[in-house]
């Protein structure tokens, strides 16, 4: 198939004008699978929380693309050898790194495709696209799975302080008006370089950098993990276990196609029939059926999709040991009193999980600098504001979630 030549550039309210190069890179963001992130929220249920984060993955991903750019670009300053067919192939990775999130994003990761993740749904995408254009993304494969020769490209992709990592923060921050999450892009790129094939970071932008890490402990707690935000996603998610499950005892519930295929199976294959029906799936097929479904004849569906309209969502308890199951057998049976419920359908109202958060994980590689003899060392050895235990500590929050109705 032959490439459109074309040159586009999109005005992003946090970087200002991005410029699309011509050939395949336009051609994928021009296709109706990479268009449908325009309809995907990158805050899932954020924007019940913060009114201003409805921004979408397709923003986040252009904004990703971005700095991946202008970092090739002050690589390639210094001297960094990256030819034009691996620049295109690592932009073409960090286009489609994020292409295999469903509809709200985290909130219903592995849920509408069980025991799938984006990132493999997102690969499974990238080798469609390679199939279509015979080959081309062979590269960009290689760069995002961290098989190529280059490591450092796969750093850029995905590492503990990758494009994606930095967008995210910054454009998260800009959207919900959360100010604790700025963070210096321009700056942390700036001081980008390699050594021995790693991703290095100059000393000089140490403390960029560990602003970067304070920047996204605290964005996971006033945002990604607002306890608001996963009182929603708990309701969210029961929604589509009981519509699953309704489903495959053979109930016929209103939906888009593509939604009903997939709450009527709980086992597939990542060929190009499951991605086509993967691709049709968006936040307005959900919100449409969620409102129609609060008025289904089964109380459970229609009591906990009236909850979600209605923003009447699940009151929140955090602490710092787990709830007893004594604790939670008793919610579960004034549930069952209060609305008429069987104790399997109370259930879906009481929820109890953990919550974890750490802004730095030397076990998933570690953020090397680059002294100015020349050597490199873990961030965590030479930071003179963090204490190595506490830069990679799990923090840990239980919450038991339950309808407002028995606070």
């Amino acid at each position: 198939m032959s490439i459109i030549r074309n040159r586009k550039i999109l005005n992003d309210p946090v970087y200002g004008f991005i410029n699309i190069p011509d050939g395949l890179l336009y051609e994928i963001i021009h296709h109706p699978y990479f268009q449908r992130l325009r309809r995907i929220r990158q805050l899932g249920m954020s924007y019940l929380v913060y009114p201003g984060a409805t921004h979408t993955r397709f923003l986040h991903t252009l904004g990703s693309f971005h700095l991946t750019n202008t970092a090739l670009s002050i690589l390639k300053e210094k001297g960094v050898s990256v030819s034009d067919q691996e620049s295109e192939a690592v932009l073409a990775a960090i286009l489609l790194h994020d292409i295999g999130h469903g509809p709200f994003s985290h909130a219903l990761e592995d849920l509408i495709v069980p025991n799938i993740r984006h990132e493999e749904l997102s690969l499974a995408y990238m080798q469609f696209f390679n199939r279509k254009y015979n080959g081309a993304l062979d590269k960009a494969i290689e760069i995002f799975s961290g098989t190529y020769r280059h490591k450092f490209l796969h750093a850029l992709v995905s590492s503990q302080l990758d494009a994606d990592r930095l967008d995210y923060l910054k454009r998260d921050s800009f959207f919900t008006g959360v100010s604790e999450g700025v963070i210096s892009t321009d700056r942390i790129i700036k001081m980008l370089n390699v050594v021995d094939d790693e991703l290095v970071v100059d000393i000089k932008g140490i403390y960029s950098v560990e602003k970067f890490l304070i920047a996204r402990r605290l964005m996971y707690w006033q945002v990604y993990l607002h306890k608001t935000v996963v009182s929603s996603e708990m309701l969210l998610r029961n929604i589509i276990i009981r519509a699953r499950e309704l489903t495959m005892k053979g109930k016929k519930l209103w939906g888009p196609p593509a939604l009903i295929f997939f709450l009527s199976n709980t086992q597939f294959v990542l060929d190009d029939k499951m991605l086509q029906h993967f691709a049709m799936l968006d936040d307005d097929d959900m919100t449409a059926s969620l409102k129609i479904w609060q008025y289904d004849a089964d109380p459970v569906l229609s009591r906990l999709c009236a909850m979600y309209i209605q923003r009447n969502l699940f009151k929140i308890r955090l602490q710092s040991e787990p709830f007893t199951t004594e604790e939670i057998a008793r919610l579960k049976q004034r549930v069952s009193e209060t609305f008429k419920l069987a104790p399997e359908e109370a259930a879906y109202f009481v929820v109890s999980d953990m919550l974890t958060n750490n802004a730095y994980k030397p076990d998933s590689g570690i953020i090397k600098v680059l002294n100015k003899d020349g050597t490199t060392s873990d961030l965590a050895d030479v930071s003179d504001m963090f204490d190595h235990e506490i830069l990679s500590q799990t923090v840990k929050k239980y919450f038991l979630c339950f309808p407002r109705e028995l606070a």
